[in-house]
């Protein structure tokens, strides 16, 4: 292609809205453009850049023995109420874009397709005879994101491969999972990402198992924690770890004690020579439901640990689940409280606090429900609050308190806790942008919606289900995110918009015009993805459009090509190779095999 047939319009400051580089280096690059917040146009060379991705996927989706086919993104609100997750993505979570069509129906735009796929399964599929089967799509996505930002990375409308298998049996399922992992593994190597596969919760979509893909990046929003050992590694949500021992508190008695303005854990210590450990920390929430009042939550951890919020959750919705679907959890600090006219000594709070303290509250039922993290539950004597404005208690242990609670693991693993495996090995932090994410979902929507088979005994059971979905537009970013320097974008070559860039120095002389020309249609012919940057422009900008661009070699045609003699320069070299135009394809071609087959090009070039 020639760059005067592709519109190719370059930015020299970053947008004003880009908070991250890959975000800018897009942008700047005329890769995407902004139409609203959150939805993105693909121009040409971004579309070249996805095609290539979806290309590699298909190969591999297709490798597994998976069959293409395209779902509707308008889907019948019906469906997700039979499988019991409209009020929690319309509701609750909110990402649901929905609508009424002109007589009355609910319809909402796909974030996701398990509810589709498995009602048309449950029409095509009858007998075991016909298991296992998987179906995958590329298509658009949207999910009302209350804030866009980061480019594709966190997008109202995307494109996203998802893909859905369903078995006989829970060990069919768990091999095509395995399977899945290796495609996965393979699709991500291909388009050049360095990718953490990581233990994950499975949120809304659920199941009993799933793994995220995590593209390491600085800018990813997800925090990975992973063992030193390479042994173990999960996304923050969902990691487990031994937390530091606390430091020993002998009481001999259960005492009040003055604690003036010491509402914070650290002021208390500070004033009173503790350490954190040997404190309680309370937190209250709310539990919201689609129907009735809202849960009142009393959370206790120990004083050095936070709230894994998604643990706190999916410990609720079991235990709350004959009240329906939870569709958020919202906290209650001072502010909260106040709105809903409560008065309660907020920094002084202890695990005893009485349920009538919550009475008459709007919108809030009965008493509390008490979970008590293990680290807090261990605890053989502790401080904590008193319910009492400027008053805290030392406790000789829960024996002393008249409460009932569950034990629940509902603490944050944070860097540098003990792993589980090995308390001699820690956790480090690594942050990273999830670009993938499988789950074994079981038999959650196959019960639901009634998509059952026929089994070699005669009986009816339902259909065993997984999930396994990639963010398509987010990879293509991620892969800018890990790849870029001060210049602009380093594809990797697999999902470069082009493999060579021929820049012509100097357009109005004939013999750079014929030289570029030639070598155009000679790397053409050789299956070469060729960009001849024939634009008016001077030298020096194109040159730097092509580092920009990204495009991993650049041919420069200059002032020595009467000469025959050209300048051969990888993009992520800062050294360039002059040769005769007839040793290119000699020199080129080879480099360019090697990186096709993921191998690093030969040093020198």
């Amino acid at each position: 292609m020639r760059a005067t047939e592709l519109h190719l319009v370059t930015l020299r400051q970053p947008p004003a809205e880009a908070d991250i580089a890959s975000h800018r280096w897009l942008v700047r690059g005329g890769f995407i453009r902004r139409v609203t917040a959150g939805v993105y146009a693909y121009l040409p060379l971004m579309w070249r850049v996805l095609r290539k991705v979806e290309a590699i996927i298909r190969e591999e989706m297709d490798g597994t023995g998976a069959l293409e086919l395209r779902l509707p993104a308008l889907q019948p609100a019906e469906l997700w109420r039979r499988s019991g997750r409209w009020d929690t993505y319309t509701a609750g979570e909110g990402i649901m874009f929905n609508l009424r069509d002109r007589q009355g129906r609910e319809l909402g735009l796909g974030p996701t397709h398990e509810e589709v796929i498995t009602t048309i399964a449950a029409d095509l599929i009858r007998s075991y005879r016909q298991l296992p089967v998987s179906f995958y799509q590329l298509q658009t996505k949207f999910r009302d994101e209350i804030r866009p930002r980061f480019g594709l990375m966190r997008g109202r409308e995307f494109i996203m491969k998802d893909a859905y298998s369903f078995h006989g049996n829970e060990e069919d399922l768990r091999c095509y999972y395995r399977i899945m992992d290796g495609a996965y593994g393979r699709i991500f190597s291909r388009c050049g990402l360095k990718v953490l596969a990581v233990q994950a919760d499975s949120g809304a979509i659920g199941g009993a198992a799933s793994q995220e893909f995590m593209a390491v990046a600085e800018a990813g929003e997800d925090l990975v924690l992973s063992s030193g050992d390479g042994r173990y590694a999960a996304n923050q949500e969902r990691a487990q770890s031994l937390p530091s021992p606390p430091v020993p508190l002998g009481v001999a008695e259960d005492r009040l004690f003055a604690t003036p303005g010491q509402a914070s854990i650290e002021a208390v210590c500070g004033a009173h020579g503790l350490n954190p450990s040997q404190t309680l920390k309370v937190l209250l929430h709310r539990a919201c439901f689609a129907h009735g009042p809202h849960q009142p939550v009393l959370t206790v951890l120990r004083g050095d640990q936070e709230v894994n919020t998604v643990k706190l959750i999916n410990v609720l919705s079991s235990l709350l689940a004959d009240r329906g679907t939870l569709l958020a959890l919202e906290r209650l600090d001072a502010d909260a409280l106040n709105n809903h006219g409560l008065q309660l000594p907020v920094g002084f709070l202890g695990p005893d606090l009485p349920d009538h303290a919550i009475e008459g509250a709007p919108n809030l039922m009965g008493s509390f429900v008490r979970i008590v993290d293990a680290t807090a539950a261990d605890l053989a004597g502790f401080v904590c609050g008193a319910n009492v404005v400027d008053q805290h208690r030392r406790v000789p242990g829960w024996s002393a308190l008249d409460v009932s609670f569950t034990r629940a693991d509902v603490r944050a693993a944070q860097p540098g806790d003990r792993c589980c495996h090995d308390p001699h090995v820690v956790l480090t932090a690594t942050r990273g942008i999830e670009v993938g994410h499988i789950f074994q979902l079981g038999r959650k929507y196959s019960t639901a919606l009634e998509a059952n088979f026929t089994t070699e005994g005669g009986g009816s059971e339902p259909m065993w289900m997984g999930c396994y979905g990639i963010g398509v537009s987010r990879l293509a970013q991620a892969a800018v995110e890990q790849n870029h320097d001060d210049k602009g974008i380093l594809w990797p070559l697999s999902i470069a918009p082009f493999e060579v860039v021929i820049s012509v120095a100097n357009g109005q002389e004939q013999e750079q015009r014929q030289l570029a020309e030639g070598l155009y249609g000679e790397l053409g012919a050789a299956g070469v993805d060729v960009l001849l940057d024939d634009r008016p422009e001077r030298a020096g900008v194109k040159f730097k459009d092509a580092d920009l661009l990204g495009i991993p070699w650049r041919v420069v045609v200059g002032r020595d090509a009467a000469k025959g003699q050209i300048e051969l320069k990888q993009r992520s070299k800062s050294q360039a190779l002059t040769m005769a135009s007839s040793q290119l394809l000699g020199k080129l071609l080879p480099q360019l095999q090697r990186q096709r087959q993921g191998m690093v090009p030969e040093e020198g070039v």
